[in-house]
């Protein structure tokens, strides 16, 4: 990810590829079994759609699913609490992260730093 590239919230990120196909907000809401001010709302952040919607805009969109999930800014506390719960070192790291007001940007960075790493150990085993 470039430094001066912009994260969009999962609803920014709709919006913009729905202008980018040239489709109105009344006919994406049409063709994913919505109403327009459900879309809309979930344009403006105030709701957020279900897998299932999720995978019918990704597919009127003709954009991978994943790219969509990269955009979801919600917290995932479902996973968080699961991986607490089997290791309280996450809870304890989780807490370290908070405490020394680590960014979202250095996260992000350092996840994706870490995740090069990886593919480059296996491409050399």
């Amino acid at each position: 990810m470039a430094a001066n590239e912009t994260l969009l919230t999962l609803g920014e990120c709709i919006r913009q590829l729905r202008e980018e196909t040239d489709l109105s907000l009344r006919e994406l809401a049409r063709r994913i079994g919505v109403t327009a001010p459900f879309l809309s709302d979930v344009e403006l952040g105030r709701r957020f759609p279900s897998d299932k919607h999720l995978e019918a805009i990704a597919r009127a969109l003709e954009t991978p699913i994943e790219d969509l999930k990269q955009s979801d800014t919600r917290p995932p506390m479902r996973e968080l609490r699961k991986m607490i719960a089997s290791d309280p070192e996450y809870g304890f790291a989780f807490r370290r992260m908070i405490d020394n007001e680590v960014s979202p940007t250095e996260l992000i960075k350092f996840v994706e730093s870490r995740s090069k790493e990886r593919k480059r150990k296996k491409r050399g085993s």
